[in-house]
Parts: C-alpha cells; structure tokens; sequence
C-alpha cells in the first residue's frame, strides 16, 4: 500500500472540537489529495444498550459526511464504526493510514483540562502522524483571530529523528501554496556541551547551533523548492517557542520518538509541553 493509498482518518464523537478536527482533516485530504475515513469508535458495553448506540453513531457518521460535502465538496469519505476504545482503534487503524486528526478535547472530558486522553493516547501510540486540532476555549475559534495563518512550523532535534519532523513538515508546505516553512532548533548552553560544542562563549554556541540547524535542513530546499524556509535557532526554551508560533501557524510539527509506547514514553518534555499548550494544530510524528 503506497502513502497515496492511505486515507486521511477523522476521529469523531459528537463534540465540536472533533467536529473541527473533521474541518481540518477534509480540507487536508483534499489538499494532499488523499482519501478520508470518517471513525466512531463504540467502546464495548452491555448488549442491551448496543443497537441504541449504533444508531446514534450510524446518524453521527451521517451528519460528519453532510458536513464534509461542505467543506470539501471533492471528496467522497468512507465511515467506520470499530467496536473498540477510541485509542486502541485508532491505533489499529493508524498501520494503514496517511494522518490521524483528532480534536483536543472530546466529550468525555472535562472541560479544565487542555487535553483528553483519547487524543493524548492517539498521539503518543499511532504508527502515522497524528494531528491534534486545538479550540478556542468553548470549542469554537476566537473571533477576532486573524486571517488564516499559511506558516508551518516545525521543531526539530540535533539528531536523525529529525529527518521523519523535516519530511512531514515540507510535504505539508508544499501542499499550501504560498506557505513558509519555519524549522525550528532550540539550543543551551548545557545542550551545547553535551554534544561536544562549545561550554563558555555563548557566542560561539549559537555559530555552532546555527551550523547544526543548517546541516539538518540540506538537502530539502532542492527537493521542496517551491516552499519558503526560515531557519531559526533558538537560545532556550524550544517549548515555550513552539507555543508561541503555534498561535499563528497552520500547523505545529513535532517529533515523538518510537519504542516507548507502551509505556507512554514517547512524548519528550518539549512533544508534551507543545502539544498539552499549543494554540493551534500540532502534528506529532513518530521518528
């Protein structure tokens, strides 16, 4: 199966941030021209209450394809009801998939929390991307935020987990006209010294961050040369950076390190931090 033969897969439940998360991951699928599976997982229960939850699914699935004739009238979405929990069908399904989009929050949740278990599981265990779609804080957008943002940004580590962060970010530019590209690499003088850089001249660190975020990054502007890049190393928090931009970015992009699954270890503070605060879309890709 070819990455063109993976759906887009749109988890929903009935709540407007999986209802955005629709939104975003129609358009996406059409922009890419990628197929869309539209997924209700129905967590096992009691037969006596099954048929009543299966009808109130099969009228949801109806309304998500009502929805997406609206927002991307080209597409033509397939729908799933898996008799599974939210997070282990997404992950079962995550195997032969393009992108997994979720919303933040879902309606199990609690309101005070910034983000729910099923989509913090989804992020740190699916096989493909995962995108998390953040609301406003009654599960709609600000209204007075601006014009749609084009940026894409992109935090990327001074290692190869790099590679699979860069791959998905410039695919995803390219896919906007007009997008820019920002790659970013967050650096400290302690990150400095334990990769065998310079330890006093803070100067001299930032040459070498520069350097490394220049290395990390050859190669794709000949292969994506249709998409603007800015490169920006950043002396302290790479988290706190990624917040920031994530306020008037199209997407986030951010690394999670394969192997620790089962254990919930795949998220690095910097994945964790970004995707619990950010302020708009982040992607999480497994490297």
């Amino acid at each position: 199966m070819t990455s063109t033969d993976r759906p887009v897969i749109a988890a929903v439940d009935g709540s407007s941030h999986s209802a955005e998360a629709l939104d975003w991951a129609a358009r996406e699928a059409a922009r890419r021209g990628l197929g869309l599976t539209i997924v209700h997982a129905l967590a096992p229960d009691r037969p006596s209450e099954r048929e009543d939850r299966r009808r109130e699914a099969d009228e949801l699935l109806a309304r998500s394809v009502r929805r997406v004739a609206e927002v991307a009238p080209s597409l033509s979405p397939s729908t799933l009801t898996p008799l599974d929990y939210p997070s282990a069908a997404l992950s079962a399904l995550s195997h032969n998939a393009s992108l997994i989009v979720v919303g933040s929050r879902g309606l199990g949740g609690f309101r005070s929390l910034l983000l729910g278990s099923n989509s913090l599981a989804a992020a740190s265990m699916a096989d493909c991307p995962v995108v998390v779609v953040h609301s406003g804080p009654d599960g709609e957008d600000e209204p007075e935020r601006a014009p749609v943002p084009s940026d894409i940004v992109a935090g990327v580590a001074a290692d190869e987990s790099s590679e699979a962060v860069l791959e998905f970010a410039f695919e995803t530019a390219a896919a906007r006209p007009g997008a820019r590209l920002r790659i970013v690499h967050g650096w400290t003088m302690f990150s400095s010294m334990i990769s065998g850089g310079p330890v006093f001249d803070r100067d001299a660190a930032a040459e070498a961050a520069a350097r490394t975020l220049s290395e990390l990054t050859a190669g794709w502007r000949e292969k994506y040369p249709q998409v603007e890049v800015v490169r920006e190393p950043v002396s302290g928090s790479a988290s706190r950076t990624l917040v920031t931009a994530s306020a008037t970015a199209a997407l986030t992009v951010i690394g999670r390190r394969r192997g620790g699954e089962s254990l919930g270890l795949g998220l690095s503070p910097v994945a964790q931090t970004t995707l619990t605060h950010a302020l708009g879309p982040v992607a999480v890709v497994p490297c």
